[in-house]
């Protein structure tokens, strides 16, 4: 695998503060795909505006009192090509996956296209049993395929929950089409869904609890945020999570749970909208620090 210079990956790391590759627990995984967008396009660039936008973020977090990633250590794979169609292309990304998982590492796949979740889930499917889904989104991204395409990102938890997970739990849905219906009822006890329209009522603790004593894989598609705060993806909607209810959710999630791997997806950035990069950039560490700073589960 290439690396990038620690000083041109996530975060931006002087070399005097870093670990080696080997002694890394976290993995950036600069992933691209972009196939089967279907409104706005440019998720192609996201990764890259992540691992740049890092560099402004502050590494001092004042919920744990420290430069967390001294934790763990960050080490940032090199941007890939990318095969130019998306089955090869997720045979890719879940032989990385999988190579990164035998050594001990935690993957944190920058997309791209939310349809990449479909490859980068495949080891932790066959390593953990138990594996439960931890997602977050504007759409239930159940179809069946869309527009002739099987792995769509339309069709993103439909690919996962092929796999046999008896849990996910959905954040923030505020879209889901007829179509979607019939095997979102076919399977109500295996999808919890939390829709945005009920956020007033949301109780964290309870969202949560099917997570509980489970490693999990944290899926972020941007547009799961408001799209007052998340203007710079392909269908930004209206009536979403905002910074500090998704921050409480994964919080309480990293409490009673093993979080083992983690994807943030369909970032589209624009040049006049910087704030979205860093907003991406600043969940990306988030994430990192909950699931591998020390007052992590480690279940």
């Amino acid at each position: 695998m290439n690396y990038l210079e620690s000083q041109a990956g996530f975060l931006g790391l002087e070399k005097d503060d870093t670990v080696s590759i080997d002694e890394a627990r976290a993995v950036i995984v600069p992933f691209g795909l972009e196939k089967s967008v279907s409104y706005g396009g440019g998720t192609a660039k996201g990764p890259e505006a992540i691992v740049e936008a890092s560099h402004q973020v502050e590494l001092f977090d004042e919920e744990f009192w420290r430069e967390v990633y001294r934790d763990y250590g960050v080490a940032t794979l090199d941007f890939p090509d990318i095969p130019k169609d998306i089955p090869t292309a997720l045979e890719q990304l879940a032989s990385t996956t999988e190579a990164l998982l035998q050594r001990n590492k935690f993957p944190l796949i920058l997309g791209g296209e939310h349809s990449l979740t479909a490859g980068s889930i495949r080891p932790f499917v066959d390593r953990y049993p138990d594996l439960a889904i931890l997602h977050f989104d504007a759409h239930a991204d159940l179809r069946d395929g869309y527009d002739g395409e099987h792995y769509s990102h339309a069709a993103a938890l439909r690919r996962v929950m092929d796999h046999p997970i008896d849990t996910l739990v959905s954040i923030g849905i505020r879209n889901i089409s007829a179509g979607e219906i019939p095997f979102l009822e076919a399977n109500r006890h295996r999808i919890h869904i939390h829709w945005a329209k009920d956020r007033q009522q949301w109780d964290t603790q309870a969202i949560v609890e099917p997570l509980r004593g489970r490693p999990v894989y944290l899926t972020f598609d941007l547009d799961g945020f408001d799209s007052s705060i998340m203007a710079a993806t392909g269908t930004p909607e209206p009536g979403g999570v905002y910074w500090e209810e998704a921050m409480d959710i994964i919080r309480a999630a990293s409490k009673i749970s093993n979080i083992v791997g983690a994807d943030v997806v369909e970032l589209a950035p624009r040049e006049e909208l910087h704030s979205c990069d860093f907003l991406a950039a600043k969940l990306c560490y988030k994430i990192l620090n909950f699931a591998l700073g020390d007052h992590a589960s480690g279940l």
